[in-house]
């Protein structure tokens, strides 16, 4: 790479639309959608709790909030990366970041104890505006910090970013509940990566090239285009009118009642698996369970009546099944 050694690439022409870029934008927006029904299916009680936080799911979801982020650092250099246009930068993070807080607003009404406070459009804004520090640097270096970033997280957490505040960040030793959690580390790496990753693409006249590639006439191929071009409409949109659909469907075919215990055990043990052992967590999580139950705890605390904050039984519950099983 001969722009890792310190110089700038020189100025390259500007390529035209690349459909690609659209098309691979356009199905992780499919795939999103497509993981946000297992997801609203898991709600609705027609799939076992915690179908959608474990398993291949969970990889899934992973690995699409990874393509965004990684898309979001291709189009942040390709749009600023020969020359920051302040104006397009500003307006095009006023929407987002918009779009985020409407997010957070509607969800602390909806699911108070488990609402968005940072999700994929939160890290998304976030990582523009840090990531307009990186576009001059070295391609080499920018991936090798994106490398950093998908690795520290596994090798150094902290308490003292368990607050609410600071949990964006993502170097806590207790994830915050959350229906959509995308903390800033590791998930600033991907990003990293589609910045120098196309900025060494952008010196060599790679995306000029891909500028040229068709992707298809057809109304499949135009249709996922078409959604790529405009991926913040279809974020804002899919998970009401997919929620509609099971919800309407529900009322006609409602799914049998569920045992909330096997949810609660569930997410649970994904929280408590960020910092400890597997046998711990399966431990830990049925005591605190049986103990939220034996106490008449269990149905005001998975409903939200009660938390951590407001009821001190609760912490202590915690404490008391952490000294047992340690």
């Amino acid at each position: 790479m001969s722009d890792t050694v310190g110089h700038a690439p020189s100025p390259a022409k500007p390529a035209g639309r690349i459909e690609l870029l659209d098309l691979a934008r356009g199905l992780a927006l499919f795939a999103m959608a497509s993981y946000h029904f297992c997801w609203d299916l898991e709600l609705f009680g027609y799939l076992e709790p915690g179908t959608s936080t474990q398993g291949l799911l969970k990889a899934y979801a992973r690995s699409i909030a990874g393509s965004f982020l990684f898309l979001a650092g291709v189009s942040l250099y390709l749009a600023h990366g020969r020359q920051i246009r302040p104006q397009a930068f500003l307006k095009r993070l006023a929407v987002v970041a918009g779009a985020a807080g409407l997010i957070s607003l509607a969800t602390y009404f909806a699911m108070p104890e488990s609402f968005i406070h940072f999700g994929i459009l939160h890290a998304i804004a976030a990582s523009s505006v840090i990531g307009l520090a990186f576009l001059r640097l070295p391609s080499l270096v920018t991936v090798g910090l994106g490398l950093v970033c998908l690795g520290l997280p596994a090798l150094y957490r902290n308490d003292v970013f368990n607050p609410v505040w600071l949990s964006w960040i993502g170097l806590f030793t207790v994830p915050p509940r959350s229906n959509d959690f995308v903390p800033l580390l590791p998930w600033f790496g991907p990003f990293l990566i589609g910045i120098g990753l196309t900025r060494h693409a952008v010196a060599r006249g790679w995306t000029e090239r891909l500028a040229e590639i068709r992707t298809g006439s057809g109304a499949l191929a135009r249709t996922i285009r078409f959604c790529g071009r405009h991926s913040l409409t279809f974020y804002l949109l899919h998970q009401p009118v997919l929620l509609s659909l099971v919800w309407a469907y529900a009322q006609i075919n409602p799914a049998p009642p569920v045992d909330p215990m096997p949810g609660f055990i569930s997410e649970c043990q994904t929280s408590c698996q960020a910092a400890n052992s597997g046998a711990f967590c399966k431990q830990f999580c049925s005591c605190v369970g049986d103990e939220l139950l034996s106490q008449g705890l269990f149905e005001p605390f998975v409903t939200g009546q009660v938390t951590q904050e407001s009821d001190g039984r609760i912490p202590a519950i915690a404490s008391q099944c952490t000294a047992r099983f340690r």
